[in-house]
């Protein structure tokens, strides 16, 4: 009996011990993680129900310079209720109000909304939806419904802002203007001036406290954001919409008449080198077009004919040859280097032997290649070098990713054979870009000043200018007065009696060059198609614009020539552009003014000089006079659209605070 007491004793020993070893452990824990590592875990459990989200600043438009809008952010707001916030008095007093308020804006009956709103507090809902995708002017309103005005703590209103980046013009000029997207694997896709400028387009972030609540959704702690926003800032293009949405279309029916696979049209400012329109159009599969890729600038390839400009400017500007000189075209065809061979596209015998001008006018091959194989054969390195010194020997350096890069082949090198010289002569075992090409015939139509293409004009944050970008020189002088004279008679002569005679027109004057160059399209399978191309400038005695037009591919069943596929959209553009602008002859009796506009700006020009200061009633009056009278006031303006102002954010006679922000809706 006494042994069996022990045992038991023992065993009651024993496991008071293991009660206590487990006692001490657990303290030693509880110590551990409340002094050693309670930081750790104090951090944990606030990161689980305290959280910062990103509240993304809004990003700045692309205007045209014009001022019509090219890329705006369009902001949308959900508006959700946290049932549970507001007080029992506080719900029960505005309840009624709050449901007729939102069945006027929404349709829904007021016993609808009043229903809904007593189950989501019956349900303790922290996340009752209201509407989605409200406007600002929408969301300013919901906000300040009775209950809602309270704010997310004691009224429970919770808004959650979603942006939406729009294009008016839709798909014109849509990969020069850009985007920035997610693509479906999830990567953000940035293109154009909307990734080339992004800097100053995005703005700055903001942030906000948010507190985790049922079924893992989050609602704001306070009013106030922890850090506010800066908006992004606006870029001003050199885009002109008129001028674009001219080029578009010629180009669009040419490549739809001839069945081509893409092409490009840039149209340029002769004195700024800034790029008035650009279109980029490539088939589908469905045989529409899209702006798929910036064949403008990416596109490298053998220019053909164009390339002959550079023969007749080293020429001339070498004097190694006179427009005067003549030349035996041999029958429209002849050999050189080793028996390679070159033909004239277009030879009936009339014209056996011509001079330089001429053979440039009617782009004989066997002409230029005669005058540069007989004057640069010894010195080849004089003629490439002119090349390099117009920069045709790297990219222009444009603000764009995937700039296509030039072929120059320099004497040498691995490209350089017997061939090259009298191949380069007219335009082969060469490759530019379009706006490469375009920028030479700008040059010359600018006096000889070779200026780089210009995509956007300047930053600018509301009325203030951040940055501005101007004309940028590549080359000063691409030769001499003299040379530039004998070159612009003979690209006028093009069109007049040249290879491009069905494009001339009496009515206004145009000069350029018409191209066709064969492209090794199928590589290794031995098939070829054709790039045709027209580059030149208008008015022919007065230069305003330049332009290129390249389209590829087109069905040779119905032609291929430069002067026939391209040159009629050079024609249409310049001819368009000259018969249906404005006119700009002076505007007389300019001190007659909108009586009422002039009222409401007296009205409250007194009232900046006064110090009171209230909100205007903007409604139909025009965006700009609206953004103006605002800013007199010291108000800062965002505007949504162009027109005249259909909706306003803040309502007629409130006050003005300080930094106030209006938001404009415009029709």
């Amino acid at each position: 009996m006494v042994d069996n007491d022990k045992k038991i004793a023992h065993r009651m020993y024993l496991f008071a011990v293991v009660i206590f070893i487990m006692a001490v452990a657990v303290v030693v824990k509880m110590t551990n993680i409340q002094l050693v590592e309670g930081d750790y875990y104090r951090k944990l459990a606030k990161e689980r129900t305290v959280k910062r989200f990103v509240i993304p600043a809004n990003k700045g438009n692309i205007y045209s310079v014009d001022g019509s809008l090219l890329a705006t952010s369009i902001p949308n707001y959900d508006i959700r209720f946290d049932a549970v916030a507001p007080k029992q008095e506080d719900f029960d007093k505005n309840l009624g109000a709050l449901a007729q308020s939102l069945s006027e804006m929404f349709g829904k009956s007021a016993a609808h909304y009043e229903n809904a709103l007593t189950r989501a507090r019956d349900h303790k809902n922290r996340y009752f939806l209201i509407a989605k995708g409200l406007s600002y002017t929408e969301y300013m309103r919901v906000k300040g419904f009775p209950l809602f005005n309270k704010g997310p703590y004691k009224g429970g209103f919770i808004m959650d802002q979603k942006t939406v980046r729009e294009y008016p013009i839709g798909q014109v000029a849509l990969r020069t203007i850009g985007y920035d997207r997610i693509g479906g694997d999830g990567k953000r896709i940035s293109k154009g001036i909307e990734a080339a400028f992004a800097n100053y387009l995005n703005g700055t972030d903001g942030k906000i406290l948010k507190q985790k609540i049922a079924k893992g959704q989050w609602k704001p702690i306070r009013d106030e954001n922890e850090v506010e926003p800066h908006d992004g800032y606006d870029v001003i293009s050199t885009i002109d919409v008129y001028i674009q949405d001219i080029a578009h279309h010629a180009l669009l029916k040419q490549l739809q008449e001839y069945q081509a696979d893409h092409g490009c049209v840039v149209v340029m400012e002769t004195k700024t080198g800034e790029i008035r329109a650009i279109s980029n159009l490539g088939r589908a599969k469905d045989s529409t077009y899209y702006e798929t890729v910036n064949y403008a600038v990416a596109e490298s390839h053998e220019p053909g004919s164009t390339f002959k400009l550079l023969d007749m400017l080293a020429l001339l500007d070498d004097k190694r040859a006179d427009t005067s000189d003549v030349y035996n075209r041999h029958g429209g065809e002849m050999q050189y280097s080793g028996g390679h061979r070159v033909k004239d596209s277009h030879y009936s015998g009339a014209e056996p032997s011509v001079s330089l001008a001429r053979g440039f006018e009617i782009s004989s091959n066997t002409v230029l290649v005669q005058a540069v194989y007989n004057h640069y054969r010894k010195d080849p390195e004089t003629f490439v070098n002119r090349i390099n010194r117009y920069g045709l020997d790297k990219p222009l350096g444009l603000p764009f990713e995937g700039e296509g890069k030039p072929i120059i082949p320099q004497p040498g090198d691995a490209r350089w054979s017997a061939i090259s010289l009298p191949w380069m002569a007219f335009g082969y075992g060469v490759s530019v870009t379009p706006l490469q090409t375009l920028s030479i015939y700008n040059a010359v139509a600018n006096n000889g000043e070779m200026v780089k293409p210009l995509f956007v004009r300047e930053i600018k944050e509301w009325n203030k200018t951040i940055k501005k970008f101007d004309k940028q020189v590549i080359c000063p002088k691409i030769a001499s007065d003299a040379t530039l004279k004998k070159v612009r008679a003979v690209l006028e002569n093009v069109v007049k009696k040249g290879t491009g005679k069905a494009l001339y027109s009496p009515n206004f004057s145009m000069a350029g060059k018409t191209g066709t160059a064969q492209v090794d399209y199928y590589k290794g399978e031995g098939k070829l198609y054709y790039a045709s191309s027209f580059v030149g400038y208008f008015p022919a005695d007065n230069p305003k614009y330049s332009c290129i037009v390249v389209v590829h591919k087109p069905s040779t069943a119905k032609g291929y020539y430069g002067a026939d596929v391209a040159g009629p959209v050079f024609k249409r553009i310049a001819q368009k552009i000259f018969t249906d602008s404005p006119s700009m002859n002076e505007v007389r009796n300019l001190k007659q003014r909108n009586p009422l506009q002039d009222k409401n700006f007296e009205r409250y020009d007194a009232q900046v000089v006064s110090g009171r200061k209230t909100i205007p009633n903007l409604k139909g009056m025009a965006g700009m006079d609206a953004v103006a009278l605002l800013e007199n006031l010291g108000m800062k303006v965002r505007v949504i659209g162009v027109g005249k102002v259909r909706k306003q954010s803040l309502n007629p006679g409130e006050s003005i605070q300080k930094n106030t922000t209006i938001t404009l809706e415009l029709s």
